[in-house]
């Protein structure tokens, strides 16, 4: 019998979480459990909300170390975010500048001011992405 262990991490804005999903290659059996769940909030930075990456990343760590310290083993790991949101990095992999949530207030206005330009449709279907604040 042969086990593939993959840990599924999902952030979402109030919470994530640390899954792991087990596949039994000759049954083809699939089971999930959670490993680790934390809250999730935006910091105020110089007055903005953003993301705690740090604490985000140890609250990722400690739920992945849950899944070894069971036992188990990992072939790998995949990680489910907000989607609009992004870092900057610099070429050493070092995080530039704030990391700035998809509420925070610095885009307020952004959306209508591009809707006088184009139409829903036409940003729908350039992006395919939901119209959310």
């Amino acid at each position: 019998m042969t086990i593939l262990n993959i840990a599924a991490v999902d952030l979402g804005a109030s919470s994530g979480r640390v899954m792991l999903a087990s596949f039994d290659t000759q049954s083809h059996h699939l089971s999930l459990s959670e490993a680790h769940r934390f809250k999730n909030q935006f910091i105020e930075q110089n007055g903005h909300f953003c993301w705690d990456l740090t604490y985000l990343e140890q609250e990722i760590i400690a739920g992945l170390r849950k899944i070894l310290a069971d036992g188990n083993s990992l072939h790998s790991i995949g990680i489910d975010t907000w989607g609009v949101d992004y870092v900057l990095l610099d070429k050493q992999g070092e995080i530039v500048g704030q990391t700035y949530s998809y509420r925070d207030h610095r885009t307020n206005g952004v959306m209508q001011a591009v809707q006088d330009e184009l139409t829903k449709a036409q940003i729908y279907r350039k992006t395919g992405i939901q119209f959310l604040p």
